[in-house]
């Protein structure tokens, strides 16, 4: 019989890798306990249901790239594709909504999609995010934006554009979808395969196509920015405000739409050129909606993901040095007793 091998889109991290992990990790520990974060843990293991309501049947994650069984109860059960949904729930579920006021939490661990696989994407992924929830002042949105910043840039990363956007209200995509439907519908016969299926089921995700002639059709394509109401087009002009006075540049993309239902209003993206296609680092928006749509009252909320296999992939590409004073202390009290011992 010969070897077992790792499954396919999932990857053993060595022990020569494990100190960028150990970087990542500590370094953004320390700027989160600064700021007042405070760390979550969800399982891995969640209802499939919290993932089909808060993330949007429509979407592709759940569509096509939830690993989902039934358990021995027969209860439908998925792998946790992303942090947010499981932050909200436990939320909820665990009377943190009930304490009322503001809640900063952040979390890290592993995320599952059914992905094809390639460098800086696997199967089974990492995500470090944050999570501001019970706020709609777009001071949070700033907030979280500066916070990713001060990470990427501890780490030494360079090369890091901020593409900001608004998505706007609820009506106010609405009233965006039917006109870029109305845009994009004569040109069906041109756009991809997936686009042409996103269409009527999921239309703005059509922006974020990969293929030439559908990126090609997008560039004309109406601008979510011209169809925000009031209170959206302010809450956009503050947190703009905000990011300039931060001395935090960032590019206007009004083809930002970011994949998942719940975002609401701000959505950006932090990408870095040197990672070629697979461009963006850290992602997330404001989701104002989400708790009560998954049974909570009423909170506004605003949160991020980085990427831990991109992020180190491009630690690894500019050689970054690995300087961890806490482990390399111990690491070496580790030694001298060895060494006490042995003699």
């Amino acid at each position: 019989m010969g070897a077992i091998g790792a499954i396919r889109g999932t990857r053993d991290i060595l022990p020569e890798e494990v100190g960028y992990w150990q970087l990542v990790e500590t370094t953004a520990a320390q700027i989160l306990h600064r700021a007042a974060y405070q760390e979550i843990r969800p399982p891995l293991l969640e209802p499939t249901t919290l993932f089909e309501r808060g993330i949007g049947e429509a979407t592709d994650v759940v569509g096509k790239e939830m690993y989902t069984f039934r358990d021995r109860g027969d209860r439908s059960i998925t792998l946790r594709p992303e942090g947010t949904a499981g932050v909200v729930r436990a939320y909820i579920e665990q009377g943190l909504a009930a304490q009322g006021g503001l809640q900063r939490l952040w979390y890290v661990g592993p995320m599952f999609r059914y992905e094809r696989p390639q460098a800086g994407r696997q199967r089974q992924f990492h995500q470090l995010g944050v999570e501001v929830l019970g706020t709609a002042d777009p001071r949070a949105d700033a907030e979280v934006i500066a916070i990713a910043t001060d990470i990427l840039k501890t780490l030494g990363l360079q090369n890091l554009s901020l593409q900001l956007n608004s998505v706007g209200s609820p009506e106010d995509r609405q009233s965006y979808r039917d006109a870029l439907v109305n845009y994009l519908t004569p040109y069906r016969g041109e756009l991809d395969a997936d686009s042409q299926d996103r269409l009527q089921r999921n239309p703005l995700r059509i922006l974020d196509s990969k293929d030439p002639r559908t990126q090609e059709i997008a560039q004309s394509a109406p601008s979510i920015l011209d169809y925000l109401g009031d209170y959206s087009r302010q809450h956009f002009d503050r947190v703009q405000q905000l990011l300039s006075n931060l001395g935090i540049e960032y590019q206007l993309n009004p083809r930002l739409v970011r994949g998942l239902d719940y975002y609401t209003h701000t959505a950006f993206e932090m990408q870095s050129t040197d990672l070629g296609a697979q461009a963006t680092v850290c992602g997330g928006g404001r989701y104002d909606r989400l708790v009560k749509e998954l049974g909570g009252p009423e909170t506004p909320a605003v949160g991020w993901a980085i990427g831990l296999e991109r992020l180190i992939l491009l630690l690894q590409q500019r050689g970054a040095r690995l300087r961890l004073p806490g482990i390399s202390m111990w690491f070496l009290a580790g030694r001298r007793r060895k060494t006490r011992l042995s003699n």
